[in-house]
């Protein structure tokens, strides 16, 4: 061992013990700490495969857990600036969160290292705030109702939540087998928005991004920490979900859709455009038979009054 490797040894065993502390946890989970913190740490021993293993994964857990806590800022952050969520299903957002939610209460009562699930507390509380800034920044013209919507939501959030932490950890397995069709109602919505609207409208390219890097660091953290099934079951759904919205993003990049109200206008001016010109063009003729003496231009307005009306009672009829 060189004097420099010495040297690094001897500072690493002379730490604070609660930095020694610190270390330890990030290092193994339970069980093994002691063990690997020796090898890694104090004794810069990287030939114990598992403890490195170990230890990525603490690293990338981690590294998950801070990234959750500002992935979806600039989602947040992109409709405030523009007052608009075109793009956004309020309905995918809602089931996703759910998911988060379910995920959160099942690691926690199983009393997972939070290195593990961490995430899942920021991107919840993130994810319900995307939800109401969607109703409230929609297409609806009332905004009375998009007020009282985003009570109703509100509402429905702290009643899951409340529920969630007063289940069972037996009723949270089965809600956590639920997850995985969950996810996949959670994103069909919006690539379908997206496809339809061959747009991705205000969907942030970051938080999309984000979301693929942390499912695809998820896989390997809970194989190589909890082992648990039905977890990964659920991330490697969402993996793939995520990497579909992902292709979508690249394919329709820089398409914007057309505001509602101005598709709505649109399809009032095909509708009635014909019928205005062909008015607009009768009394053109009426006006110059007039000036002819050929014509009464008032009589002839008074007939396509009459046909006007008689149209109209069609339409009601």
């Amino acid at each position: 061992m060189d004097s420099v490797t010495e040297k690094l040894v001897l500072a690493a065993q002379n730490l604070p013990v609660p930095i020694q502390e610190l270390g330890a946890n990030l290092s193994a989970p339970i069980r093994e700490l002691g063990k690997c913190y020796t090898s890694l740490v104090e004794k810069l021993d990287f030939s114990d495969v598992e403890c490195v293993k170990l230890a990525l994964s603490k690293g990338l857990g981690l590294g998950i857990v801070v990234g959750g806590s500002i992935v979806k800022v600039p989602q947040i952050s992109l409709i405030l600036r523009t007052s608009d969520s075109s793009g956004l299903s309020v309905s995918a957002n809602v089931l996703e969160t759910l998911s988060y939610l379910i995920t959160l209460f099942y690691s926690y009562k199983n009393s997972f290292p939070f290195s593990t699930y961490g995430e899942n507390v920021f991107l919840g509380v993130q994810n319900i705030v995307v939800s109401l800034l969607t109703i409230l920044y929609g297409d609806s013209p009332n905004a009375s109702r998009r007020t009282g919507d985003t009570g109703l939501l509100t509402a429905f959030f702290v009643a899951a939540i409340a529920s969630l932490n007063s289940m069972s950890l037996e009723n949270l397995a089965y809600l956590q087998l639920a997850t995985i069709p969950l996810s996949l109602f959670a994103k069909v919505p919006q690539i379908a928005a997206n496809y339809n609207a061959k747009s991705t409208g205000q969907l942030s390219a970051f938080a999309v991004a984000s979301q693929i890097a942390g499912c695809t660091a998820r896989l390997y953290t809970t194989s190589t920490e909890i082992g648990d099934s039905s977890v990964q079951a659920a991330f490697g759904l969402a993996l793939v979900l995520n990497l579909i919205i992902g292709i979508q993003m690249f394919t329709y990049w820089g398409n914007a859709p057309p505001k509602a109200s101005t598709r709505k206008v649109e399809e009032k001016q095909k509708i009635y455009a014909p019928e205005i010109q062909v008015v607009d063009d009768s009394l053109s003729q009426d006006y110059f038979l007039a000036n002819g003496g050929q014509k009464n231009i008032s009589g002839k307005r008074a007939e396509q009054a009459e046909g006007s009306s008689r149209k109209w009672a069609r339409k009601v009829d």
